[in-house]
């Protein structure tokens, strides 16, 4: 059964390789991008394109009111191309600012829209200090400081938002560092997850998974993945047909 789904952030590393799941899969696929340059290559991907910007909550709202979406799946980021170190710093202010303000415009627009299911895209290296692997259900790090500080405390943000948007179904998909197709890496630092079974994992949560949090990245000594391997049915080893 196909569903109508309201992707924000289509034009990401995760967003890109997850249109077409998400097509493939029968579903009927609103995908946003901030730059009308973009929205043509999302039309060719099977999905109907909408510019907008998250932070204008009025006309957020009226796009994903107009899609009708059964499912909203948050993958906005605000990150320099490779992840550029000399524009980092920036851009992790920046991207707070999305997880927090961007996500509360999202969740209220889902809400207005009568969505029954939010997907969002976390991170799974903010775990507080402690013993490894972290389970989802051990503590992130809210005591950071500096500029992981800024990062912990978006993300402490978007989870809140996600999962306490009542009467929506809310699921937290913590990805490890990505690499492979759109990246600008082809390997990454453990936890790690390839992009294309990032998006694999949102695809699957549009029918599985209850409520909560879901590490997503490949076998590591940082992190453990049964829950997303048992719940979703995910896999690490997913890849895209080129």
């Amino acid at each position: 059964m196909g569903y109508r789904i309201f992707l924000a952030g289509a034009s990401g590393a995760i967003g890109r390789r997850l249109v077409p799941q998400l097509v493939a899969a029968g579903h009927q696929v609103t995908a946003t991008t901030r730059q009308a340059a973009r929205a043509e290559d999302l039309r060719a991907l099977g999905a109907d394109p909408v510019v907008v910007d998250v932070f204008d909550a009025n006309a957020l709202r009226a796009a994903v009111v107009a899609a009708k979406p059964e499912i909203v799946i948050h993958q906005l980021t605000d990150l320099p191309a490779g992840l550029d170190p000399s524009k980092m710093a920036e851009a992790t202010t920046r991207n707070a600012r999305i997880r927090d303000e961007g996500t509360r415009n999202l969740v209220e627009a889902a809400k207005a829209a009568g969505a029954k299911r939010l997907i969002a895209q976390s991170i799974a290296w903010v775990y507080a200090p402690g013993a490894e692997p972290h389970a989802e259900t051990d503590p992130l790090d809210s005591g950071a400081e500096g500029g992981r500080a800024v990062s912990v405390g978006g993300v402490i943000a978007l989870e809140k938002h996600v999962l306490g948007a009542s009467p929506i179904t809310g699921i937290v998909l913590r990805y490890g560092h990505l690499y492979g197709p759109g990246t600008g890496t082809e390997t990454a630092a453990e936890p790690a997850v390839h992009v294309d079974a990032a998006a694999y994992a949102a695809l699957l949560a549009v029918e599985r998974g209850t409520q909560g949090a879901f590490n997503v990245a490949e076998p590591n000594g940082r992190i453990t993945t049964d829950k997303a391997v048992t719940e979703l049915g995910w896999h690490a080893g997913f890849r895209l047909a080129e």
